[in-house]
């Protein structure tokens, strides 16, 4: 029986993985002796080729946004370490703790997990759960003055370009 799979799809079944491994490899050892860029290259190749029965499939994402993306978060998570760390630092009658609900504008189970992330990754918010039933996410803030200003900018900062990133529509469900 013949495989319509093409060679290269089976000899890298996730290239982005094999690169991913191979730099992670590198950056354990703490060396890139040309044994250990052979050794990681190896890892990058054996260790997709055994997990692949487990990656049942892989979104089609829009790559250079999703580098957007992770630098507007990467700055959010910055900025946001030098708010919190000021709040902390400073009286506690100053902290406004707030509970508030970001309403999901898709069913996306891509896009609803990645924004729970980063909202949970970002200093000062927690996300407590993502209630699908009700189509929002539960999230706590440290502090906040405004939660509907918060909500919108975690819908216009983080949903919206993650909805562009995984092409998904209002409703979708992926």
């Amino acid at each position: 029986m013949k495989s319509n799979t093409r060679f290269i799809d089976r000899f890298l079944p996730h290239p982005f993985v094999t690169v991913l491994v191979a730099l992670i490899w590198l950056m354990l050892s703490q060396s890139a002796t040309f044994y250990d860029i052979c050794l990681g290259l190896l890892l990058g190749l054996i260790i997709p080729k055994i997990v692949q029965p487990f990656i049942v499939r892989t979104p089609d994402i829009k790559w250079n946004l999703a580098l957007k993306l992770f630098f507007v978060v990467f700055y959010d998570i910055v900025i946001s370490n030098i708010r919190v760390a000021k709040q902390v630092m400073g009286s506690t009658k100053n902290l406004k703790p707030k509970w508030y609900r970001v309403p999901l504008d898709t069913d996306h189970e891509h896009v609803n997990t990645l924004l729970a992330m980063i909202i949970t990754t970002t200093p000062g918010t927690v996300t407590a759960g993502i209630d699908q039933e009700r189509g929002d996410i539960l999230v706590h803030a440290l502090s906040s003055d405004d939660p509907e200003a918060d909500i919108l900018d975690i819908k216009t900062r983080y949903e919206a370009p993650l909805l562009a990133i995984f092409n998904a529509k209002q409703g979708d469900n992926a």
